[in-house]
């Protein structure tokens, strides 16, 4: 697994348009006979092998879904990455990203089924002007870069 700053490159990469490679995936014809990945039970054997792209996919899922990944000592890490979006920029949680109300501390929460984007918007401005004057041009800006980034980074 990549370590948290390679992560979020990829994730400021995808952001930006750039390009990230290419996934390559070959079809199982041998089921039972391939390591799974990740940790617990399989509902199935897969049909698809990773054969190129297994970092960038595992980091995109464990980001997205908010699911720990296994590191090199194999104990379970969960990749926290953030978001400045007046900055259009993103980094590695930490604790003055968490205290910072101008960041969302955690991108996971962006793809969680029960998120509610345009409430979660609107809490997220809300809580902003709680502290800081926002001028209408930066009012605007950041809903249009949360979506922007919750679009072009599930696409």
């Amino acid at each position: 697994m990549w370590d948290t700053t390679r992560v979020r490159d990829l994730f400021d990469s995808m952001y930006r348009g750039y390009p990230i490679g290419t996934l390559l995936f070959w079809e199982n014809g041998f089921s039972g006979e391939h390591r799974a990945i990740g940790t617990g039970d399989k509902q199935k054997t897969p049909r698809l092998l990773i054969v190129d792209g297994q970092q960038r996919l595992t980091a995109l899922y464990a980001v997205m879904k908010g699911k720990p990944i296994v590191d090199k000592n194999f104990a379970p890490q969960r990749l926290r990455i953030a978001f400045h979006p007046l900055e259009e920029r993103f980094e590695v949680t930490n604790t003055a990203i968490e205290r910072d109300v101008f960041w969302i501390s955690d991108i996971s929460m962006l793809w969680q089924p029960d998120t509610d984007l345009f409430a979660f918007i609107a809490e997220f401005l809300e809580q902003i002007k709680q502290r800081h004057k926002l001028d209408p041009n930066n009012e605007r800006r950041i809903p249009q870069a949360i979506q922007k980034g919750r679009v072009k980074i599930y696409v």
